[in-house]
């Protein structure tokens, strides 16, 4: 049992990959970095070759190839991707590149010449050529059987549901609409149908992902509605699972999908990436939001549903900032009293449009400011989290062990949010129940309750 620092990446997800194979049957390891909706590419790519009769390895040894599916977004991140392809080579010698850093591919030769080969983001097909290449296939019908669900890398009881991909933002701090292009929405009867059969197949929450959500379905020409999300959180809602949404970019239009959490359809929590408060930083960022119509925003949004957990990411230090600058957005975390909160020190990242700004901010003063942020932000969640002292929620279990069952609330999404403890009568959960419990202590970050009932 372990509590959450303060300082979580709220962009990354984390891959489990299954280990099943039969003997001979040719294998690809996988190692997937950066956020959910690269995940969502890398199980898509697994589902593939499985049902191809491929195994899947979870370590490097044991695989004929290893495909690295790449992060491209900050140039800490590439390196990473650099670092994770450096350690496949060495460990394994057979690497296949694919994601977002693979829309670089001489960035990437440069430093790790003796890869076979690199694909971008979403080339589905091309990766599955390199591996043909690579590793011919060798179904054996009778033994290699496909999970209803496809191959997973998350646990079996939730699921990540990509809606869209690509984004019409120009925020002059991101390169994804370079990387993934513009907005191009999933037909909505595709996305349901992905949905039902995770639900049918034991997923009990559904994290709808995407780059820009609010705006799914924005992109259909002659559209019956103005704004789909509405419709498809609203049908997503019916499935009896949770619904969660990411990435919700805070359009007058979000207030329309408040009142489904207020009614028990979609979870009530919104993930907004605010960025920043003041509104000389926002206009150098190039977002499309301003800080006071988000605290009005706000407090519209917790009059229809007062229970509604907000989530947000923001950047300190981007070019430019002031100390005065920063002091509102400190002011504005203040009123806006947000649950749950990431941030980030900026960095330049190649091909940015922010790189060519004037005033960048000396890294010393980026950490120190990184640091008062987040002092803020553990004040503030420490205190909403000592309100639900002696409340009952209703929580989810992720993991049991000897200590306790891990769970969550409906405030907190996996990885980047908090957990709720059970460390007493927990003995017969499993993962994927969701039970109410009474809360009976309260740190920064995590919960710690009582069982009282299975729903």
């Amino acid at each position: 049992m372990s509590a959450n620092p303060p300082d979580l990446r709220p962009d990354l997800a984390r891959a489990s990959v299954p280990d099943a194979r039969r003997a001979g049957q040719p294998t690809i390891g996988m190692v997937s970095l950066g956020c959910p909706k690269a995940l969502v590419d890398s199980e898509r790519i697994l589902t593939r070759l499985r049902a191809e009769g491929y195994a899947i390895s979870p370590d490097y040894g044991g695989a004929d190839a290893v495909i690295v599916n790449t992060c491209g977004f900050l140039d800490s991140a590439k390196a990473e991707s650099l670092d994770a392809i450096g350690e496949a080579l060495a460990e394994n010698g057979r690497v296949i590149v694919t994601g977002c850093l693979g829309a670089e591919p001489d960035y990437i030769t440069g430093a790790h010449p003796k890869v076979l080969a690199v694909t971008g983001p979403q080339q589905y097909e091309q990766v599955l050529d390199a591996v043909h290449g690579a590793v011919p296939p060798d179904p054996d019908p009778f033994v290699d059987l496909l999970p209803p669900q496809g191959v997973k890398l998350t646990p079996r009881h939730y699921s990540y549901l990509k809606i869209s991909e690509g984004c019409n933002h120009a925020c002059k701090f991101c390169i994804i609409p370079d990387m993934r292009g513009k907005l191009a929405s999933r037909p909505a009867r595709a996305v349901l149908r992905e949905a039902e059969k995770l639900v049918e197949n034991g997923v009990k929450e559904l994290l709808v992902i995407s780059q820009d959500t609010s705006a799914y379905g924005t992109d259909w020409k002659g559209r019956e509605t103005k704004f789909p999300i509405l419709d498809l959180a609203r049908d997503l809602g019916s499935l009896g699972a949770w619904v969660r949404l990411h990435y919700v970019y805070p359009y007058p239009h979000v207030r329309d999908l408040v009142p489904l959490m207020a009614e028990g359809l979609v979870l009530p929590y919104l993930d907004v990436p605010f960025q920043h408060a003041h509104p000389a930083t926002l206009k150098r960022m190039a977002r499309p939001a301003a800080g006071e119509r988000t605290l009005e925003e706000i407090a519209a949004w917790r009059r229809i549903c007062p229970d509604i957990a907000l989530r947000s990411t923001f950047i300190v230090g981007f070019p430019g900032e002031t100390e005065a600058e920063f002091q509102v957005l400190l002011d504005w975390l203040d009123e806006a009293q947000l649950d749950r909160v990431g941030c980030f020190q900026y960095e330049d990242v190649e091909g940015a449009r922010s790189n060519a700004l004037e005033g960048h901010v000396a890294d010393e003063v980026k950490e120190e400011r990184w640091h008062r942020f987040m002092e803020k932000a553990q004040a503030i969640s420490e205190a909403k989290l000592a309100a639900k002292v002696g409340k009952r929620l209703q929580v989810i279990v992720d993991e049991v062990d000897d200590e306790a069952a891990t769970c969550r609330t409906m405030a907190d999404a996996p990885e980047i949010d908090g957990n709720l403890f059970i460390d007493e009568g927990f003995g017969d959960l499993s993962s994927g129940d969701i039970v109410t419990v009474e809360v009976d202590e309260a740190g920064e970050y995590d919960l710690w309750g009582r069982l009282k009932d299975r729903s």
